[in-house]
């Protein structure tokens, strides 16, 4: 079993300059608008975030959305991740959250590494317990009990990644005597970013992950978001961990560019909008949290091309790092 080591102490979160990322999307299905993305659109989109100054681009991971209208298709995210890496050269790259039920966890320790050495050291590694459950049974994925199979699995990734080896025999999950021969540009193998926001899960995240991230989508998920950085602290309590030695990043769902018309009068739902000034004051109001790390889910008028509405957020870029 791999040991449970937490990370080197690193800076307090709000005094880092806050890094900002994009969203990719990968879903679609022919003969919709906007059109399912292409390898190409997505590379195009990567490469636009380059150009523009962001940190980091994220790619969701799943499999199948099924839907009355056609069920929702998407792109295999591990090779997708490899093809932007590679085609990139400055910007971070990688899964928002890889989605853990879909593959053994001692693979997932050397996709990781593999991403890694492909991105030169630049491969963000995110992943959660699963939360996609419509496509597990079409696709013969185990994923239940969701909590203690993650449980067994993030101690394999742990231990592979951390000590290059693991002697694991669980329940749900084995991996004797596993190596990671192989270990890519960084000793310890990229950073573990765990999303989680239920008690068990972020003691989980306490004890192995450099980084919690979670997600807010609605107007009141600030005030959550608060409940939800307390909890996140208490945990780091609980296992003997200093919070201020936990990175967090925030997936932001979503962000406007000019044209995006206003949700609703009186629902919930989140959107960022408004001149480049006004946007990267709200991002950065979430430093006040703690968070070091926001990504952008960003949305554009049908007719904006994808590149286009990233390229208008240079100057909110540039604010923010500012």
């Amino acid at each position: 079993m791999g040991s449970a080591i937490a990370p080197a102490a690193r800076p307090e979160a709000g005094r880092e300059p806050l890094k900002i990322g994009l969203y990719i999307r990968l879903l679609g299905r022919p003969g919709t608008e906007p059109p399912p993305p292409s390898w190409r659109s997505v590379r195009d989109q990567a490469l636009a975030a380059e150009a523009a100054g962001f940190d980091l681009v994220v790619l969701e991971d799943g499999l199948l959305y099924p839907d009355e209208g056609g069920s929702i298709g998407l792109w295999e995210s591990v090779s997708m991740v490899a093809a932007v890496a590679a085609a990139t050269s400055t910007i971070g790259v990688g899964h928002a959250v890889m989605n853990s039920p879909y593959r053994p966890p001692a693979l997932v320790a050397k996709i990781a590494t593999t991403l890694d050495e492909i991105a030169g050291g630049r491969y963000t590694f995110g992943i959660g317990l699963g939360n996609t459950p419509d496509d597990y049974p079409l696709f013969g994925i185990d994923a239940d009990p969701r909590y203690s199979r993650f449980a067994e699995a993030i101690q394999i990734i742990h231990g592979l990644l951390r000590e290059g080896r693991v002697d694991f025999d669980g329940t749900y999950y084995r991996a004797r005597g596993a190596e990671l021969v192989l270990r890519g540009p960084r000793p310890v193998g990229p950073p573990i970013v765990i999303a989680a926001g239920k008690p068990r899960a972020m003691r989980l995240v306490a004890r192995y992950a450099d980084e919690w991230n979670w997600w807010i989508g609605e107007r009141d998920g600030t005030l959550k978001l608060r409940e939800l950085v307390a909890e996140m602290e208490q945990a780091c309590e609980e296992v003997g961990r200093d919070p201020a030695t936990l990175r967090r990043s925030l997936d932001l769902f979503s962000v406007a560019v000019p044209g995006v018309p206003e949700p609703p009068a009186g629902g919930n739902e989140l959107q960022i909008s408004g001149p480049p000034a006004s946007i990267a004051d709200t991002l950065l109001a979430y430093r006040e949290l703690g968070f070091a790390e926001v990504r952008l889910d960003l949305r554009a008028p049908a007719d904006t091309p994808r590149t286009d509405a990233i390229a208008w957020m240079e100057e909110v870029v540039s604010r923010v790092h500012a």
